[in-house]
């Protein structure tokens, strides 16, 4: 191991519980020990998945929040006897690793439940939500401190809980946290005076409304996460440790706005003065440890940093309010694991806390110990499985029902939180398989075969390996990007990977003939439309791989690879304009909203003109004609060039052929993300 990471590989202790190091996995929706949002049971994906965390070497290893009444059933956890029974019978196992294990218990989600339109109608159609309500009291679970707008869809308003629901949520709290620790489990962690979730709606002032003794004075409004950690130190003893998830400041403007990075703002939210004082009060009240970042669903990119948040992110805040208390702090949000050793060993920080890093490479750790870091499979902060939840406009969270019920997933890698579904499984049939193609899809199936014992052979037409993902990893900012290539490249040398260069495959049916299977992974190609002068337009790679640099741009269609574009030249000095035919921006479901709404409170802090409901008309030497499609106004947009950001369509070349044998891939089949490549890769390679 290298000498920089040293410290994080020392000892500390919350209350009298010792952590064998600093690297603490900070929960993450989906990888809940006792299930998701279906009734709680203690779930066996999870516990494989916790497990195997520890026995990588993570110190501290945190499950998914879970709350203290089932989402789905309405039962309290504490209800489930046979449910702690499993987990009292599991955590030996566990603790045979020496890694130690807290469960992350929480009020609910109040005005931040990621509400579906399905939900939407049970608030909306009373009859519907009554018959509804037995297994999903949908008003219950948005119920909140006051009266206040839902995140996913503002037009919707939180009930607000009664006293007596509160005091019943904390004595589930401390009943729950008794039957952790009679089953082993070293400690709970409260979510949260975090993240604008249930607990901090009661402690933040624009958010609660209430007279009563959960309103009004800083004391109220910090009753609720005071009575909880209270109650469970009555119920388990001063020596059981209790952590609190905790958003040092709120970073938000207002409902539905955060702040970007570098703006000045009113804080709507809790600020540094009060959080400096309640992270204090919150000490005294009984809590061991806080676990810090920044943020609420508001400003949900403090908490969920996308790739265009600066690194650190959250440290600068984090390493200031650790002054104001003599408990141990973990930060949190796009840690640099170096600066985060040096970090602990200046005393700034306590510990390291790492989230979608362990989803994507479970073995991380165990490689920074073993001198391998370069052989560590980056997480590329997308989002595209972990917790795609989504939306535009209009819309509630249009993230699909069994994403919503399956969180946690990978988009690089398949195996995490589905390693029944997806795994190695070696062939007594080695065949000899051609793959067309040698894009990320391609280069993906070809490692899966060769490690299942087949024969894969690439054929790529051009003189490049990773397709268009040399395009998408181009920006400044997306470093992780550049490093999958570097990790891809080495896995391709690393399994000894036949990938023949400038080989264009004309005739299928003779590669039929040749091989046992073909894999055909050709990608897309750019959408077109009929405009004057549209031949003037610029490809994205093009324009982002080429050599020639242009000042003012505009962006033909508002989706996020034509946001990302704008973002990075804004970054760079550049002057982008963007054309939406539509009136917002990243309209597609599929990317989360962690992603979506950073880019779309950037743009316009950043200046970049946007125009909504508008098309181009005419695409000139020099300029372009952008119509206003509701009221038909026509003006001349001055440029160096027009971007086509149309996005892609699927390559169909041999879609008409039809063979058994024959195997289609990733984007010439339908577009969509990297994780829609590399799991189709993977639905394939697994069935040769």
């Amino acid at each position: 191991m290298k000498k920089k990471y040293e410290p994080l590989f020392t000892p500390w202790k919350i209350g009298n519980v010792e952590i064998p190091n600093r690297i603490v996995q900070t929960s993450m929706g989906g990888t809940s020990l006792f299930g998701w949002l279906e009734p709680c049971h203690f779930d066996k994906e999870a516990a494989y998945h916790i497990l195997n965390r520890a026995q990588e070497h993570v110190g501290l290893v945190l499950p998914g929040m879970q709350c203290v009444r089932d989402t789905m059933g309405r039962r309290w956890l504490y209800q489930n006897k046979k449910m702690f029974e499993d987990l009292a019978a599991w955590m030996p196992e566990f603790h045979k690793t020496g890694s130690k294990l807290f469960i992350q218990l929480a009020g609910g989600f109040g005005r931040s439940m990621a509400i579906n339109q399905m939900m939407v109608d049970m608030l909306e159609k009373k009859p519907f939500g009554a018959i509804a309500k037995p297994f999903l009291d949908i008003e219950y679970c948005c119920a909140s401190a006051s009266e206040t707008p839902n995140r996913w869809y503002p037009s919707l308003n939180s009930r607000p809980l009664t006293v007596e629901e509160i005091q019943e949520m904390v004595e589930a709290f401390a009943k729950t946290a008794k039957m952790c620790k009679d089953a082993g489990v070293d400690g709970v962690e409260i979510h949260a005076v975090h993240e604008g979730y249930l607990l901090d709606q009661f402690t933040i002032a624009n958010m609660n409304y209430r007279t009563d003794q959960y309103g009004g004075s800083f004391e109220n409004r910090f009753r609720f996460p005071v009575e909880i950690v209270q109650a469970i130190k009555r119920e388990c003893g001063d020596d059981f440790p209790v952590a609190l998830r905790y958003s040092v400041v709120s970073k938000t403007k207002g409902f539905l706005q955060g702040a970007v990075p570098g703006e000045e703002f009113v804080e709507f939210g809790r600020d540094m003065e009060e959080s400096e004082k309640a992270i204090k009060y919150l000490e005294d009240a009984g809590y061991d440890m806080f676990d810090c970042d920044n943020g609420t669903y508001d400003s949900w990119y403090w908490a969920h940093p996308p790739a265009y948040m600066p690194d650190n992110c959250n440290l600068e805040d984090v390493e200031h309010i650790k002054k104001f208390t003599t408990k141990p702090v973990v930060c949190a949000g796009k840690m640099d694991i170096v600066k985060g050793a040096e970090e602990i060993k200046a005393g700034r920080i306590d510990a390291l806390g790492i989230a979608r890093q362990n989803l994507v490479d479970p073995e991380w750790v165990t490689k920074i110990m073993e001198g391998r870091e370069e052989e560590i499979k980056p997480c590329i902060r997308c989002h595209n499985a972990c917790f795609s939840f989504s939306k535009s406009k209009h819309t509630a969270n249009t993230q699909s029902l069994d994403d919503s019920l399956h969180l946690a997933r990978c988009a690089l890698t398949p195996s995490t939180m589905q390693h029944n579904k997806y795994k190695i499984v070696p062939t007594d049939k080695p065949k000899n398989v051609a793959i067309v193609g040698a894009g990320i899809g391609g280069i993906e199936a070809a490692l899966v075969l060769k490690k299942r014992g087949h024969n894969p052979v690439i054929f790529e037409k051009t003189e490049h390996l990773f397709g268009l993902y040399n395009t998408a990893a181009a920006m400044s900012f997306k470093v992780a990007d550049k490093n999958l290539i570097k990790w891809y490249a080495r896995e391709i040398q690393k399994w000894d990977l036949d990938i023949r260069l400038g080989q264009e495959v004309q005739d299928i049916q003779s590669l039929l003939k040749a091989y046992d299977d073909v894999i055909v992974s050709i990608g897309s190609y750019p959408k077109t439309l009929q405009i004057p002068g549209f031949e003037k337009t610029v490809s994205v790679t093009d324009f982002l791989l080429g050599n020639k640099k242009y000042d003012k741009f505009v962006l033909l269609g508002g989706g996020q690879s034509a946001c990302e574009i704008a973002y990075d030249k804004v970054l760079a000095g550049a002057h982008p304009v963007i054309v939406e035919a539509t009136d917002d921006l990243i309209t597609p479901a599929g990317t989360c909203l962690a992603n979506s709404s950073f880019l779309r409170e950037y743009l316009p802090f950043a200046g970049v003109p946007i125009y909504f409901d508008s098309v181009i008309s005419e695409i000139g030497n020099g300029y372009c004609m952008i119509k206003n499609l509701k009221t038909g106004e026509v003006h001349k947009e001055e440029c160096d060039c027009v971007v086509n950001s149309l996005g892609h369509v699927p390559n169909d070349r041999f879609a008409s052929i039809h063979n058994r044998h024959l195997h289609r891939i990733g984007t010439c089949v339908k577009w969509g993300n990297l994780r829609q490549v590399i799991w189709s890769a993977w639905d394939v390679a697994m069935k040769i």
